[in-house]
């Protein structure tokens, strides 16, 4: 590349400001001017504040430690999602969706074998968090660091507090040469092919780029305010449209490992550890309840009914964007869709964003050449990432509510979901229809087991049972991941030894 170019971001958060640094790490030094404009009146809306093993990728490729960013914001460690209430006719009270890590390498095959053994009937182990390491560690509230003799590599996620690491990484980026403006955007201006020519300051100072990158939230003012992308929703298989938010203090003595999502009456809870709170939220439908009943419901199921702690109520607009990337403007974060932080998907579909976007720019010489194949996959990853989160809640066996038998009667499925589901409850190989359609870089084998599994999505036992065919039993796995779990410490040393490495460092 001979000319430089200028990259204008419109909006910081934690969307922009992963942007602005992943574009500054990877383009530096090509000439790459990266500037990001937010408005100081504008905050964070900061619906979850969870993430998948992505964002460990994010520091990784920043070079940033854990300990240099997680004490300051108030993050902890997650290894897994418990699922509790989903499916009571089933018997099962809750079920585990850990984080996948080189060990389950080992005991993985044992959990679809005993998944397809018992779709026959038979009676085998198959609660999944049983048979992966994270899941152990989940039960044990041990940390995911591993010590230097631990020859298999760990994957995880984090629990931290988004305003915080929005401004963390906005001080990082500017370390790494990032401008940044604060100002209101008055007006935007296009050139006559339509690409976008400058955003307009209220103090009539214009702002040009070469590219810009719409981080605005759900008001996406230069996607589809300027642009007119359109939006379509999800509205037909996914009801949730509303959240109530509200912290309360961290009150257990051992900080969780694991995000809880609990079912309640018309949508469900999240329960998120921070060090110094939880984090919590009832995620629901304004077609089944009003914001007061969420309100309350929220506040009953916390045990805080006292108003003196205030509830925060978001609105939630579920689908995305049918361009992800049109004329010169990416959209990321909230300006290009959402779907629900029900497997806190959020940051990672952002960041695989930005991953995909830079490879396909640098790959086109900074041009449009590979824009459509970016929007087909981009597209296909909302898609992937909505179907699994859909079969959360079609597969629900709660009667208490119309919400419920709603979700379970609704129709509106993909060809894939449904493929999915045919190929479980016909007692076929699951593993081989999910390399068919080639899912593994969406929710893989391990996670439709999960949620499969976890939910008890099984025919009644055969009478006669022949005794053996358990795998988790003949190979012994409880064993294999109890002694693997012996090389973790507890989660709070996990936390204590980044306060001493980050005191050491200063």
């Amino acid at each position: 590349m001979e000319q430089s170019k200028h990259i204008v971001i419109l909006g910081g958060g934690t969307a922009g400001w992963m942007a602005a640094n992943l574009f500054a790490n990877q383009w530096g030094a090509k000439n790459v001017k990266v500037t990001l404009v937010e408005s100081p009146d504008i905050g964070i809306v900061g619906v979850g504040e969870g993430s998948t093993p992505t964002l460990k990728r994010f520091f990784e490729m920043l070079n940033i430690a854990e300990s240099q960013w997680m004490p300051r914001c108030n993050a902890t460690y997650k290894v897994n999602i418990r699922f509790a209430d989903w499916s009571p006719e089933s018997g099962i009270d809750n079920y585990s969706h850990p984080f996948i890590c080189q060990t389950d390498t080992f005991t993985q095959k044992a959990l679809f074998v005993n998944s397809r053994t018992r779709r026959l009937g038979l009676d085998t182990h198959v609660k999944p968090d049983d048979f992966l390491l994270n899941g152990i560690l989940a039960q044990q509230g041990k940390g995911p660091v591993a010590p230097d003799n631990f020859p298999f590599d760990m994957e995880y996620g984090y629990h931290f507090d988004s305003h915080l690491l929005g401004g963390f990484l906005a001080e990082h980026a500017k370390t790494q040469g990032v401008e940044h403006i604060q100002a209101k955007i008055a007006q935007v201006t296009r050139h006559l092919n339509g690409d976008i020519a400058a955003l307009i300051t209220d103090k009539g100072e214009p702002i040009e780029a070469d590219f810009f990158v719409d981080c605005s939230g759900f008001a996406s003012v230069l996607m589809q305010k300027t642009l007119g992308v359109k939006f379509t929703r999800f509205k037909n298989n996914l009801f949730n449209d509303r959240a109530v938010v509200m912290p309360t203090p961290m009150d257990e003595q051992t900080i969780p490992v694991e995000t809880l999502a609990t079912a309640l009456s018309n949508g469900w809870a999240w329960k998120i550890p921070l060090t110094n709170r939880f984090g919590n939220g009832y995620v629901y439908s304004s077609d089944f309840i009003s914001d007061d009943q969420a309100e309350r419901e929220l506040r009953t199921h916390l045990g805080t009914l006292e108003d003196a702690q205030q509830c925060r109520h978001l609105s939630m607009r579920v689908g995305q964007l049918d361009q992800h990337w049109s004329h010169n403007c990416l959209g990321l974060g909230l300006s290009q869709g959402f779907i629900e932080p029900l497997e806190a998907t959020a940051l990672h579909l952002v960041q695989v964003g930005i991953e995909i976007f830079m490879t396909e720019f640098e790959k086109g010489e900074f041009s449009d050449k590979y824009q459509s194949q970016f929007n087909k996959t981009i597209s296909e990853r909302f898609e992937r990432v909505r179907d699994y989160i859909v079969a959360h809640y079609k597969l629900n066996t709660r009667k208490d509510t119309d919400y419920w038998h709603a979700n379970r009667d609704n129709q509106h499925l993909s060809d894939s979901l449904i493929q999915l589901l045919n190929v479980w409850y016909k007692r076929e190989d699951l593993d081989a229809e999910i390399n068919r359609q080639q899912l593994n870089s969406h929710f893989g084998t391990i996670s439709w087991h999960c949620l499969l599994a976890g939910y008890g999505a099984f025919p009644p036992l055969a009478a006669q049972q022949p005794g053996k065919g358990d795998l988790y039993k003949e190979q012994n796995i409880a064993q294999f991941n109890q002694r693997c779990a012996l090389n973790f410490a507890s989660h709070q040393a996990n936390l204590d030894a980044l306060k001493s490495t980050n005191s050491v460092k200063s």
